[in-house]
């Protein structure tokens, strides 16, 4: 067993959080030395007495061998803080996870990534919202990141893979353990289409209330930013938004209708200056994203010229709303919204405000 391996046995007690791991690393050097630290050292250098009984107990248990095999058995890869391929956006954070478990692929340019949460409560305008975004974004090459939840999560989830793009879903278990167990079908397809599953908790990690705000930060600390669609007033969305703000994220806000409960939560983030978005434009205006299109995923949401042909043909003579050339062209509003996205980058047409588009 290499430092690598023990700095994974390590962080497979819950207790040692980053910050510790930074600590017994400094104090003993490496991290083969720290897992083999007597009880009587570990008691010495300030740890509780609760924790070191915890510790003692973990390293008897742990079988270092199975614990490895079972990784490589379940196709789970997994990435330190000390390694040159960790994650760019995550390695920035003071408590970046030592650890980072992955089903799937991270991708170098997965740095452009925009996280999208929101309520498990989603509402028909919350459903219409986050597909508009995620659709976007994902087909202009924007990895997509949520926490697989029900609700907004999901949406995004899907939306994204629906146009070929990419996306990271972060959980707050081991990522052998998704739950709900209904969602376990959008977990593989996410690996399947090229995306992945994350998660810093050790694999056989059974979800609880207290890890949802460690898997939040890990949401916002992967993206570039946030956008929040839907959530009451007091939700764990606020408490990602949170992160975003300490990490030094921008935070997004979508303004939903003033009598719903679901619109608490992106009301008090404007109010409280995150930044309101009614567009993707909002977005890559204010991060000025330099974004690499990934050109395979682009042929994947238009398979031809034939969309863009029709788009230019119903623009021909008027502008219209994209809603108006959806319904005369006969392609979905979706479809229509991510292909203008696209045909304002190459300069095609121009977004005139409110939905409103005109041949260039």
């Amino acid at each position: 067993m290499n430092d690598r391996n023990y700095l994974v046995a390590l962080y497979s007690f819950l207790p040692f959080g980053p910050q510790r791991i930074k600590l017994l690393k400094k104090y003993f050097g490496s991290y083969k030395s720290a897992w083999k630290a007597d009880y009587k050292k570990l008691i010495e250098i300030g740890l509780a007495k609760k924790t070191v009984e915890g510790f003692v107990t973990h390293k008897q248990e742990f079988a270092f061998n199975n614990y490895f095999s079972q990784l490589k058995r379940q196709k789970i890869d997994f990435v330190t803080i000390d390694d040159s391929n960790y994650p760019e956006n995550l390695f920035e954070l003071d408590d970046a996870p030592a650890v980072l478990y992955i089903k799937g692929k991270i991708k170098a340019n997965d740095t452009n990534a925009v996280a999208i949460v929101g309520s498990r409560k989603m509402t028909s305008y919350g459903r219409e919202v986050t597909e508009r975004f995620a659709t976007e974004l994902a087909s202009m090459g924007v990895t997509i990141v949520s926490g697989l939840a029900f609700g907004i999560d999901v949406c995004a989830h899907k939306s994204s893979l629906a146009v070929g793009g990419r996306c990271i879903a972060v959980l707050a278990s081991g990522v052998d353990m998704i739950t709900p167990r209904s969602n376990q079908w959008l977990g593989d397809e996410i690996v399947k289409k090229g995306g992945a599953i994350v998660s810093e908790f050790p694999i056989g990690t059974i979800p609880q209330k207290a890890f949802f705000p460690h898997r939040n930060r890990i949401i916002s600390g992967l993206s570039k930013a946030v956008i929040v669609i839907e959530g009451m007033i007091k939700s764990g969305t606020l408490h990602t938004a949170s992160h975003a703000a300490n990490q030094g994220r921008t935070v997004f806000a979508v303004p939903g209708q003033i009598t719903s409960p679901m619109s608490g939560a992106p009301h008090y983030l404007i109010q409280n200056g995150a930044k309101m978005a009614t567009s993707v434009s909002d977005i890559l205006n204010e991060l000025n994203l330099q974004l690499k299109v990934d050109k395979d995923a682009v042929e994947k949401v238009m398979p031809s010229d034939k969309t863009e042909k029709q788009i230019l043909e119903v623009l021909e003579t008027e502008e219209m709303h994209m809603d108006e050339i959806a319904r005369t062209s006969g392609i979905s509003v979706n479809q229509v919204s991510a292909k203008l996205t696209m045909m304002e980058l190459k300069g095609l047409v121009r977004n005139m405000g409110g939905g409103i588009y005109k041949v260039v």
